[in-house]
């Protein structure tokens, strides 16, 4: 098989021929979460001809809103919190239930239950929950005056605030995406900040450590005081309950009034406790068409799933059930299930998207395509890290399975190709910017749980029950305690 790609940036245009889809007859959709993917399926429903009652549950009181700009612009003081609202493509005509959560799910009589006690009919039903951010695992600590999460507007607004303040110091807990951006906003504004991550390098949780460590050396570079293989044991407050010190794993005890956690993501699944789904910490296990599987490994025809909730199989990564944390994903994943919810069976199509993100960090714009925490090996193929523009692509037993580049964004689609083509790796690409012999490194991704981040795209098992399971009840925040640090236990 030949495979020809554009190592310059070019993409190719396809045409597509229109097709005709026939649609079965339903009178009342509920879509709860009323985020990203949420608003993309209302909008989808319509552009398919769907003309029945349509509701939207979202537990916050805000319209949806955009969540990338909240740990870069949002925080960093370039754009108004207000400006982060999503645009509506069309009148979607939709009943909006604004401020209330989901607490339960009747799949007998076809119901979501709502906090305020209200009952919500549906003949078809979107679970596009999403996540939240995982709190600081002490109580008491996290009430401190000057502990933060990012995740809701509200969160952003809240940070942003006590950033322009000026504080003294303030410490990052998680080198994750989340934890280096915020990081690279204080930077920006001028404050003192500390990083503490569990695992070797920042971003070891996504990109691994052969790429963390290139992106620690920036860190590092800017200002940042990074601490790796370090955990923070205990936050500690004044008498006015106001934050004022951490101790670390390491004995260090750092003066700091703002802390800032950014331990990865929970999976908002406890409202489906009792409805027998497969669902669980690692989210609701759905099949290619966005269909939920029932606990019994059944798919059902009623619910559907999309956005950073669901867990879907990927053809290109040999069937196993997929959690990805990216915008493009959430977008594309509520088009396939807004029309597979409506369309007569025959005319179902399958969710296929290959995992991308970006981030902008510290002076640098990152992207990356595919899924690089299946990989065992990383190679530089075009481009340096000493002149902050480069290409590196993930192998994983001999075959191309991801992606990075850094300041070349537009050099992705060609390695796009060769995922999709399921190309061998190391590949042959004879590029007039690479070296003059590629020499794949170890990719030094870690054991699951051993760093304080999560990874944003990531492999959760074969099917939709296995052995992996984890409780979703109020005990699911606890299962990994950030504190403990790696390696043995002391005696």
């Amino acid at each position: 098989m030949t495979i020809w790609i554009s190592l310059t940036g070019r993409e190719t245009i396809t045409s597509s021929k229109s097709v005709t889809t026939s649609f079965v007859s339903i009178d009342r959709v509920v879509i709860v979460g009323a985020s990203l993917a949420g608003l993309r399926a209302a909008e989808a429903l319509r552009d398919d001809g769907f003309t029945g009652h349509l509701t939207l549950i979202g537990n916050e009181p805000w319209e949806p809103y955009d969540r990338p700009p909240l740990s870069k612009s949002v925080l960093a003081g370039w754009l108004p919190i207000d400006h982060t609202t999503l645009p509506q493509l069309r009148d979607i005509q939709a009943e909006w239930i604004l401020g209330v959560a989901a607490v339960g799910l009747d799949r007998q009589n076809h119901q979501v239950h709502l906090a305020d006690g209200r009952l919500v009919d549906f003949d078809r039903l979107l679970i596009a929950t999403g996540t939240r951010a995982r709190p600081w695992v002490n109580q008491e600590e996290a009430a401190l005056d000057g502990v933060f999460t990012l995740r809701t507007r509200e969160d952003s607004s809240r940070l942003s605030t006590r950033l322009a303040s000026g504080p003294k110091h303030v410490l990052v807990i998680g080198g994750g995406f989340t934890g280096s951006e915020v990081a690279s906003v204080c930077r920006e504004l001028g404050l003192p900040v500390t990083l503490a991550e569990r695992g070797p390098t920042p971003l070891v949780g996504a990109l691994g450590q052969a790429a963390g460590t290139v992106f620690a050396k920036w860190q590092r570079q800017y200002g940042v005081d990074l601490r790796c293989n370090v955990t923070v044991m205990a936050l500690e407050g004044d008498t006015q309950g106001r934050l004022r010190r951490a101790r670390l794993s390491d004995g260090d005890v750092l003066e700091i009034d703002v802390a800032v956690v950014a331990l990865g993501a929970i999976r908002n699944v406890e409202w489906l406790h009792d409805a027998k789904l497969a669902a669980d910490t690692r989210g609701v296990a759905c099949d290619a068409s966005c269909r939920a599987f029932d606990e019994d490994g059944m798919v059902t025809d009623d619910i559907f799933v999309a956005g950073d909730v669901a867990r879907w199989p990927n053809p290109l990564y040999n069937g196993m059930l997929l959690s990805v944390e990216h915008w493009g994903n959430a977008v594309e994943q509520a088009k396939t299930a807004a029309h597979n919810m409506v369309c007569v069976p025959s005319e179902r199509r399958p969710h296929k998207y290959l995992p991308a993100f970006w981030s902008n960090q510290f002076g640098v714009n990152i992207k990356s395509v595919g899924l690089p925490t299946i990989a065992d090996e990383i190679v530089l193929t075009q481009g340096t890290a000493e002149e902050r523009r480069f290409v590196a692509v993930y192998g994983q037993k001999g075959r191309i399975v991801a992606a990075l580049a850094v300041n070349a964004p537009l050099l992705l689609p060609a390695y796009q190709a060769l995922i999709e083509a399921r190309a061998p790796f190391p590949p042959e690409l004879y590029a007039a910017d690479g070296p003059l012999k590629l020499r794949p490194v170890s990719a030094g991704f870690l054991p699951h749980g051993h760093t304080t981040h999560s990874p944003g795209a990531a492999s959760t098992g074969p099917g939709p029950s296995t052995p992996e399971v984890q409780p979703i009840g109020k005990d699911a925040d606890m299962l990994a305690d950030p504190r403990i640090p790696l390696g043995p236990k002391s005696l």
